[in-house]
């Protein structure tokens, strides 16, 4: 059985930095989505306990190649990539139709895990619409997958209850960032991944064409204002009268 995991390749938001109150995202390097890294983890996991194979699939820009590799080493057996640079600020519906497509590929997938959202747009609809272009169930919000033949039981973490259910495979997950936590490749990891299989696919191969409007354009994307009142001070006491003034410092 092949286990799909879905990745998304994201800015690393620990180097985005802000400018007049917009992001800077301008030489900021790319990197896998966190709760991605959740999703990948769920997949090695799986793959340990059931001796299944483990594939990575993730559709972008021509870094995406050098990104996956992150998944490789942690794990993954192998990728099959979309990779095209006007694939850049997609919107969730065409990356849906590929990925879905790319999947569609892929001969005895038992299961298609995806993160609950990625870490950049988190609109939550990428794993929905997969499995409703495979006409696939789905499960979200998923905080437990254990396999058991050709069923899976799934434990999904609601406001104010846990459900437990049973599913028929194959199916579509998409789970929570608590589900797990994501171990680090080692160095000799890393080193293989390189060497491990990848399938790259282009849009010619999976029959479709970018749409014009397929695009998100950003309107406005400000960080909250700030009203700082740039007073200096001298000496640590200073700091401590000032903010004993302002009421954070008790007396």
């Amino acid at each position: 059985m092949n286990i799909i995991v879905a990745m998304k390749q994201v800015p690393d938001l620990q180097q985005v930095r802000i400018r007049n109150r917009e992001p800077v995202i301008e030489g900021v390097p790319y990197t896998l989505g966190i709760i991605d890294k959740n999703a990948l983890e769920a997949g090695i996991q799986l793959k340990e306990a059931t001796g299944s194979n483990l594939i990575v699939v993730s559709a972008g820009n021509e870094e995406v190649e050098e990104t996956i590799k992150e998944a490789l080493a942690a794990g993954a057996d192998e990728a099959y990539l979309v990779l095209d640079d006007k694939l850049d600020g997609m919107e969730s519906s065409l990356t849906a139709s590929l990925l879905a497509a790319t999947i569609k590929k892929i001969e005895e997938v038992g299961l298609v895990i995806f993160g609950e959202g990625s870490g950049d747009n988190y609109s939550g609809q990428v794993g929905s619409r997969v499995a409703e272009i495979l006409d696939l169930p789905q499960v979200g919000y998923v905080s437990k997958i254990e396999l058991d033949g050709t069923t899976a039981k799934i434990t999904r973490s609601l406001e104010d209850c846990e459900e437990l259910l049973e599913v028929q495979l194959p199916m579509v997950v998409t789970v929570l960032g608590d589900i797990n936590e994501p171990r680090i490749p080692s160095v000799s990891q890393i080193l293989k991944a390189g060497r491990k299989p990848k399938e790259i696919l282009e849009l010619d191969d999976l029959d479709i064409e970018i749409p014009k409007d397929k695009k998100i354009s950003t309107l406005s994307n400000l960080a909250p204002e700030t009203d700082r009142k740039r007073v200096a001070v001298k000496s640590v006491s200073d700091l401590i009268t000032a903010l004993q003034a302002e009421g954070f410092v008790g007396r």
